[in-house]
């Protein structure tokens, strides 16, 4: 009975560790980011955090697969077992993304590599692997979905991913950049953004233009 208050904290480590990092990261960015400052926020020593991620690469790669990579595998599961339409899926997954990452800290990720790739391209070619190529993936099957079923017209695939995430990656650096500074200025409401962002879209999309009673 003594050992088990130990044990639970043995299992918690890893997952403060990487809720400390991310913290770190995305407000200092990758460089300026200390090894000792991550450990002291988790409330660890230096040791432990070596002995879970025997590097700060190391870190930020678990930290992309916990807060990012994850949850793209989820989406993907979700895709496959959804049985309405594409456009409501397709809906469903920039909703769900914005509200788990874009809301989140985890959404800060994406500013870093923006940032700091040039500097890091090892990291850089880690996060195209397991963030951009599978999101274009996900997404490209979709618009790919739609089309073989004819409820869409036939469209540039990988073109239209990128109209997909633009916006969305738009919205996610203003928040960690202007954002975050709190200055006055061009406000972004990212729900209503991404309500606007879907209809225009989905009106380009659709086979069938919906009828004025739709609009």
């Amino acid at each position: 009975m003594s050992t088990a208050p130990r044990q639970r904290r043995k299992e918690a480590r890893p997952q403060e560790l990487l809720a400390a990092a991310l913290s770190l990261f995305v407000e200092k960015g990758f460089a300026a980011t200390r090894a000792e400052e991550v450990a002291a926020l988790a409330g660890v020593s230096k040791g432990t955090l070596y002995l879970y991620y025997p590097s700060k690469d190391d870190l930020f790669k678990a930290v992309v697969r916990e807060n990012l990579s994850s949850r793209i595998a989820e989406a993907a599961v979700l895709a496959a077992q959804h049985q309405g339409t594409v456009a409501d899926l397709l809906c469903h997954v920039m909703g769900e993304w914005w509200r788990q990452v874009g809301l989140g800290t985890a959404g800060g990720i994406s500013k870093i590599m923006m940032a700091e790739a040039r500097n890091f391209p090892e990291l850089a070619r880690f996060y195209v692997d397991e963030v951009v190529q599978p999101t274009h993936r996900l997404l490209g099957s979709l618009i790919e979905r739609g089309i073989q079923s004819g409820e869409f017209r036939p469209v540039p695939v990988a073109d239209t991913v990128h109209v997909l995430v633009g916006p969305m990656l738009h919205m996610i650096l203003y928040q960690h950049s202007f954002g975050a500074c709190k200055l006055h200025g061009p406000t972004i409401d990212p729900p209503a953004v991404l309500a606007v962002q879907m209809d225009l879209i989905l009106r380009g999309l659709l086979s069938t233009p919906p009828k004025a009673s739709d609009q």
